[in-house]
């Protein structure tokens, strides 16, 4: 029974060809406010690039809520600074393109992948890539019992519901891919930080969005923990993406390199309000 148990195990790091699978650090799901998520981001991506690091795939979570913009756009045009500021909700400017997305600390995890752009098998064309890193939150629905499908360009959907957005930057030989998974919706909060249109809200708006947008807890019918979604996603990953998944923690030289994005970078009005210089940007 000894030698059956340890044959399972050595069959389960291998895949259908007899090659040992890929190995991929985890980072476990933590929680930290909204610049020093993008900062990890970031650093993990410079480092992976120098081959001071590992293929990384972490989850998080943003405290206090916050909004997300994209790389190209305006913040003034998309976020309501003053509102953002009466409800504690942090601003931050991704790497990433996109439009403006609101991050509800008790309603959704995030997850990033950083790896060498060759490899897992990752496609070079960003489309592709697209669907076969999103097959990992796609498997991971499915492991809660969610008939979860990809829908291009970066969406995920559920009963032609979105469920998940996705974003990508590619940098320094490395890809960056970062998305949501909403676990629950505060649509009312969402409405009053992003500026979505000069409609008032109002009860037939948020239904209007509710048609559009779903979340787990909706279509269990029930509230499901973060770890449980979280359990859930780690296996689609491993599933999709052919990996072994090691849990990790992050380096000193990722901490170190984090905080100094933080401080120099991701909490700067110059980077997350105005259009960032090039300096700013580049940043090393």
């Amino acid at each position: 029974m000894f030698k059956s148990a340890i044959l399972l195990v050595g069959l389960s790091l291998v895949d259908k060809l007899g090659k040992e699978k890929p190995s991929v650090r985890l980072l476990k799901l933590e929680t930290y406010n909204a610049y020093m998520n993008m900062a990890i981001d970031e650093a993990i991506a410079r480092l992976r690039s120098k081959d001071r690091t590992v293929d990384t795939l972490r989850f998080y979570r943003w405290k206090p809520s916050a909004v997300s913009v994209g790389y190209f756009q305006n913040t003034a045009e998309e976020v309501d600074l003053d509102e953002c500021r009466r409800l504690n909700v942090d601003v931050v400017r991704r790497m990433t393109g996109g439009g403006a997305v609101y991050h509800d600390y008790n309603g959704e995890i995030t997850y990033s992948i950083i790896v060498k752009e060759d490899s897992l098998g990752i496609p070079r064309d960003i489309l592709k890539s697209y669907e076969v890193i999103c097959g990992g939150i796609v498997l991971g629905l499915r492991n809660l019992g969610l008939d979860a499908e990809f829908k291009p360009v970066n969406d995920i959907q559920v009963g032609g519901k979105k469920i998940s957005g996705n974003a990508q930057t590619r940098r320094w030989g490395t890809v960056l891919q970062h998305g949501t998974v909403l676990v629950d919706a505060d649509i009312k909060t969402m409405f009053r930080v992003l500026k979505v249109g000069k409609e008032k809200i109002s009860d037939k708006l948020i239904k209007a969005v509710e048609e559009r947008v779903t979340t787990i807890n909706r279509v269990l019918g029930k509230k499901i923990g973060f770890t449980e979604v979280y359990e859930a996603l780690k296996g689609g990953f491993e599933k999709a993406l052919n990996i072994r998944l090691h849990e990790g923690e992050l380096t000193e030289e990722e901490k170190d390199l984090s905080r100094e994005l933080y401080e120099k970078k991701y909490t700067r009005r110059e980077w997350n309000l105005e259009r960032p210089s090039k300096k700013l940007v580049e940043f090393l």
